[in-house]
């Protein structure tokens, strides 16, 4: 009988404390999501906030558009100036570089491959599904100020890089947070929030959005494309960054050739709507069409916090990831300015031209339907089914797995920097391994899952990483201005691009901080 009741009692109580588990574990976990949207709001803005007349843009709004206003105005103009310099030193950054290093064209493909993936295919067409027309110039303008930004940037990661035995350099925002201004603690912050955002959560989202094009193209089931990925992938990240540098280098250039032509094609062949079509851009930006409708605020505000953001997926100018690739590069000419217009260079390409292309794709077609549940990757994919049917579809899918693929190479390439900085060249190896492994599996899981949670919790450490970024380069852009005066000076004073040297010993700041050893031939 004692037995009896005892198994009564004991049964009770534990369906009682799995009761309170479950009730207070799903609480925590209803709170920690609020937590979560709480702080992406708080830095990516709310346009519904409008609503109750609280004008919140967002954090990151004001440190993006102040820092590139600050850094274009600091730079004297430096992303129209040297436009015309910028096409001139890609041509030659094939050349140059150490035995077995990474060139400053290799460089230049790493970043590009992050940058462009799903926010151009994917970004662009959320944005103007949530924001409206408008979205795409708020993209532009924060391209444009962002070309200033990725200068400042990715010059101070080329300044303050390191040498490694693999002959491949490293740097970027972690070391020249603890370098330049002696903050180990926020370097740290920085280097955990790429790792969760760029080593983990943004290549599941890249690989979702892969699955989900391929199963609208070929009906190939999620599960399916996650393995191919996972196997694809592998052998990649296994090879470090000379094997992302050298797959990025042969894919990125053709696909978005390809794509920017396939672009140009429907634009030439709906030439007569053009124009209506960029007016509706500059229209819908300011609110214009919608000013009668007493909506005019939250209008604007919705077409900037969308463009902004989106836009800063895309060409991630301040974010801090891009450097990671500048500090790898021997640049040629062996100077850290050429690295800060090679990701100028960057920033435009992914921005103002290939975001351009998917706009103009999406915006001719006329199938945007802010009542239908047709967004993101599914959205182009229906726009480029209007001018040339299935073949859109497929096209798509095709691009997209390419660009995503080596997005997620090249933001494995910005993780181990990070893991290296972190845990020392000496310590790296298991750390490394276990990077690899954990990337592999959100691959998969990415594929399959449509983790809401988990793109929202990158979205706040993305913002995290920038907002600590911006501030670090602001406080360093002395140095950065520096580095481009000494450029300009030996440009001025005719010296052959072979023959541009970079000498930390002439710099006060970066005599006794940055690693000398870098800058030798």
């Amino acid at each position: 009988m004692d037995k009896f009741f005892y198994n009564i009692a004991f049964t009770k109580a534990r369906s009682s404390l799995a009761f309170f588990v479950n009730y207070n574990g799903a609480v925590m976990i209803e709170r920690f999501n609020s937590l979560i949207n709480w702080g992406v709001s708080l830095i990516w803005g709310n346009g519904d906030w409008l609503i109750a007349g609280n004008p919140w843009y967002g954090l990151i709004v004001f440190l993006l558009v102040g820092g590139g206003i600050y850094f274009t105005i600091a730079t004297r103009f430096a992303q129209f100036r040297y436009f015309g310099h910028l096409w001139k030193l890609l041509r030659v950054s094939g050349q140059g570089g150490r035995s077995g290093g990474i060139s400053s064209y290799e460089a230049l493909m790493t970043s590009l491959a992050a940058r462009v993936g799903t926010g151009n295919l994917a970004g662009v067409a959320i944005a103007i599904y949530l924001g409206g027309a408008g979205a795409v110039f708020w993209m532009w303008v924060t391209a444009i100020l962002g070309m200033a930004t990725s200068f400042i940037e990715s010059a101070l990661a080329q300044a303050y890089k390191v040498p490694h035995t693999d002959n491949v350099f490293r740097g970027g925002p972690a070391y020249y947070i603890q370098a330049g201004l002696g903050q180990r603690w926020l370097a740290i912050i920085f280097s955990v929030c790429l790792l969760i955002a760029f080593g983990l959560a943004f290549n599941g989202v890249q690989a979702n959005t892969i699955a989900q094009a391929s199963l609208q193209a070929f009906n190939i089931p999620p599960w399916a494309t996650g393995v191919f990925l996972v196997i694809l992938v592998a052998p990649v990240v296994f090879g470090g960054m000379r094997s992302v540098a050298k797959v990025a280098g042969k894919i990125v250039p053709i696909m978005a050739i390809l794509y920017i032509l396939l672009a140009l094609f429907i634009i030439l062949t709906n030439i007569t709507q053009f124009p209506a079509a960029i007016a509706t851009i500059f229209k819908s930006a300011f609110g214009l069409e919608q000013a009668a409708g007493g909506v005019l605020g939250y209008t604007v505000a919705t077409a900037m916090i969308n463009g902004i953001k989106r836009g800063l997926f895309s060409n991630e100018a301040g974010m801090g990831s891009a450097p990671n690739a500048a500090a790898t590069a021997q640049s040629y000419p062996n100077h850290p300015a050429v690295q800060g217009f090679m990701q100028m260079l960057g920033v435009f390409i992914d921005t103002i031209v290939i975001c351009t292309a998917t706009a103009a794709i999406v915006i001719l077609s006329g199938v945007v339907d802010p009542n239908s549940e047709q967004t993101g990757i599914q959205l182009t994919q229906l726009a480029l089914s209007q001018y040339v049917g299935q073949f859109g579809v497929v096209f798509v899918a095709v691009a997209i797995f390419f660009f995503s693929f080596t997005s997620i190479i090249a933001n494995y390439s910005y993780g181990e920097s990070n893991i290296e900085f972190l845990s020392g060249q000496k310590n790296a190896k298991s750390a490394m391994m276990g990077l690899r492994i954990a990337l592999l599996v959100m691959v998969f899981v990415g594929s399959i899952a449509d983790l809401k949670a988990v793109w929202n919790f990158a979205d706040l450490t993305m913002g995290i990483m920038a907002v600590i970024n911006l501030i670090a380069i602001v406080w360093l852009s002395p140095v950065a201005l520096r580095v481009l005066k000494d450029y300009e000076r030996q440009i001025k004073a005719g010296v052959a691009l072979k023959d541009i040297s970079f000498d930390p010993n002439l710099f006060p700041k970066l005599k006794n901080e940055a690693d000398r050893t870098a800058w030798k031939d």
